[in-house]
């Protein structure tokens, strides 16, 4: 748990100073939400509607993205642009 906070701080400095961090297909869906908020409604315009689910803190991108059928790279598109 202490490196999650540690990286929700470094993430908060760099955004602070106008620099973002790539989502990558083995985050969890919990850390893209934490680390970017906005990223909840990308998830659910593919369809993903369980992005706040107790399984999306411990579920990575790809294995989301596998479980409802969608392209994990469609995906990673929209969260990093």
């Amino acid at each position: 748990m202490l490196i999650g906070v540690k990286a929700q701080k470094l993430n908060y400095i760099l955004k602070k100073r106008g620099f973002t961090m790539k989502v990558t297909k083995d985050m969890t869906i919990g850390q893209i939400i934490r680390d970017n908020p906005e990223a909840a409604g990308i998830l659910q315009s593919f369809g993903m509607g369980c992005v706040f689910c107790p399984s999306a803190q411990s579920e990575d991108l790809a294995q989301a993205a596998m479980v409802h059928g969608m392209d994990v790279n469609a995906l990673l598109e929209a969260l990093n642009k």
